[in-house]
């Protein structure tokens, strides 16, 4: 299994009528995709579907598959425009503005660091140098579905928003084939559609085994970002994968971040801007319809104003 997030939301079972659960190995976690309000056979085709959209991210987004269009953007893309899949692309104009909104703390161009401290694999030596300039306006969008890069030593990672379309384009699937109901969960990013709301817990980001929290989701979805953990190796955390692109160090100042938007996109990305901002994100967040929970380094709990009535404190 890979590592997860200390912070992993789980979702808490409401739902009452007829349902199915299904888990596979995906997105570098584990995807699980419940659902209800149809017949067995319909509810198991559905969340079949459901997760050939999520392979289907996946094989596209992957920074570890040199097929996908990520891995052939960091080798070709410097060199001449390169077309992409319509949900790549769509993901790539979205961390764009993400990127412009944040001015630059959101950055899928801090790959190269990532790789020096071995959180991604070297794929070869160009793509390893560590440049501290902006690489998200290296970074150029063009007709066609077409990707350039400006520099040679450009390398884009996707971990930080894809998950989160994937998670979007489950639900649209499960929506589309008539479910009433559904929740999908990729290791803490999750989002949920149905009659009855759905009461997530948030871990504690250095002790994982405690639960801070619950959020109370209708209809929306919630990502958490924090300290990461391996249940299979060890019961302590270690640091961050978030990185800031700036000083190319992880934060030291929030723990760990959960944010609730109306896409799980957005919640997913809008996490690691949360993770290095702080406080300094309320504007993003405001802009985004989204609210956030942030634990601090020093274990103090931070809510949005908005988020108040949906949260329950753990006794």
């Amino acid at each position: 299994m890979a590592e997860a997030f200390a912070s992993e939301v789980m979702s808490g079972k409401i739902m009452r009528q007829q349902n199915i659960r299904r888990a596979r190995p995906l997105l570098g976690t584990f995807v699980e995709i419940e659902v209800l309000g149809a017949t067995e056979a319909r509810m198991i085709a559905a969340v079949d579907a459901a997760f050939e959209a999520v392979a289907k991210v996946h094989r596209l987004m992957s920074f570890h598959d040199g097929d996908s269009d990520v891995s052939r953007l960091n080798r070709e893309a410097h060199l001449r425009p390169t077309a992409v899949h319509a949900w790549t692309f769509a993901v790539l104009e979205a961390a764009a503005e993400l990127h412009r909104r944040s001015n630059g703390v959101f950055d899928i161009a801090v790959a190269p660091a990532l790789q020096a401290l071995g959180l991604l694999p070297r794929t070869n030596e160009a793509v390893a140098l560590m440049a501290r300039s902006d690489g998200g306006d290296a970074v150029e969008l063009l007709d066609g579905y077409a990707v350039r890069f400006h520099r040679v030593d450009i390398a884009i990672d996707l971990g930080g928003i894809a998950k989160g379309f994937a998670v979007d384009r489950a639900l649209d699937v499960l929506r589309e084939l008539g479910m009433t109901g559904a929740i999908v969960n990729a290791g803490g990013d999750l989002a949920a559609f149905g009659p009855e709301p759905q009461l997530v817990h948030i871990r504690h980001p250095r002790n994982p085994a405690q639960i801070v929290c619950s959020v109370r989701l209708e209809n929306e979805a919630l990502a958490s970002s924090a300290r990461r953990f391996d249940p299979f190796h060890a019961a302590d955390t270690s640091s961050s994968a978030v990185i800031d692109p700036a000083s190319l160090c992880v934060p030291d100042v929030v723990d760990s971040a959960s944010v609730r938007a109306p896409s799980c996109m957005i919640a997913d990305a809008l996490t690691k801007i949360v993770m290095l901002a702080g406080t300094g994100a309320s504007d993003l967040l405001e802009h985004y319809a989204a609210s956030a929970l942030m634990i601090s380094a020093d274990g103090s709990l931070q809510i949005s104003s908005d988020l108040h009535r949906a949260i329950h404190l753990a006794a």
